[in-house]
């Protein structure tokens, strides 16, 4: 472990990067930042991400590195993974689910937003929000059917993933995919054939959260368990949706 030097102050930001990168390296990957492909000319850009729960150990690198790469405040959650168990013992399993922001084709919470503090960007697709124009309504959270924002208790403005914009606008991957030790997650153009998220998508059966909500989600998954405790407790079966979220109930 690197030594730290008593006259430089630890914040919480570099003491998770410090884990984070520590616990990546002990597992046996290479914690690098990877390009993104670059957008082709004369195409317009859609970006997306794929997450391939056959790879998913659910070690929560993903959304460690998130609250490092952002300085999330306590209680607050950017990305994080939801633990499923399922079945009457000995006929039992567990899986992950790890969720995000969708960043929708159709997303419900630009449509609310009274203000306009929040927008799907024309030139990638990606949904945004802007601090300074945010009044911190709400009305983004209750129209999100994926409880992918929070109000951000040190801006007092809405919050969400949004792709690590900054990494992207740069030409690297979002931080939980390139912190993912298992390789679980794929980020790139929906509209480049020939990316891998699209070579992927091509050739397994994906699903999307929620599809009923008519808001065309952008993160797909495969071999994923959408089990629903509530609707799995009216047909008779078990089913136990666990989180570290603050918010403990699935929306």
């Amino acid at each position: 472990m690197n030594e730290v030097k008593t006259s430089t102050p630890v914040t919480r930001r570099d003491f998770i990067k410090e884990i984070t990168v520590s616990a990546a390296v002990g597992a046996g990957a290479a914690v690098m930042s990877k390009p993104v492909a670059a957008a082709r000319v004369g195409s317009k850009t859609h970006y997306g991400m794929l997450i391939d729960l056959r790879r998913c150990i659910g070690c929560h690198a993903c959304s460690v590195s998130c609250k490092a790469e952002f300085d999330v405040p306590l209680g607050a959650t950017r990305s994080w993974v939801e633990y499923v168990e399922k079945g009457d013992y000995p006929n039992v399993s567990r899986s992950f689910l790890p969720r995000l922001c969708n960043h929708c084709s159709q997303p419900a919470c630009v449509d609310v937003c009274p203000t306009g503090a929040t927008w799907k960007r024309k030139e990638d697709g990606i949904v945004v929000v802007d601090p300074d124009i945010c009044i911190g309504c709400k009305y983004c959270l209750h129209a999100c059917p994926y409880d992918a924002r929070f109000i951000n208790p040190v801006t007092g403005s809405a919050d969400k993933c949004d792709f690590c914009l900054h990494r992207v606008e740069k030409g690297l991957e979002p931080s939980c995919v390139n912190a993912c030790i298992g390789g679980a997650r794929v980020f790139g153009d929906l509209n480049d054939p020939s990316s891998e998220i699209s070579r992927k998508i091509a050739t397994n059966p994906v699903t999307v959260l929620r599809p009923e909500q008519g808001t065309e989600p952008n993160v797909f998954y495969i071999a994923a368990d959408h089990s629903d405790e509530h609707t799995a407790a009216a047909q008779g079966r078990y089913v136990r949706v666990d989180t570290h979220r603050r918010q403990q109930e699935r929306r």
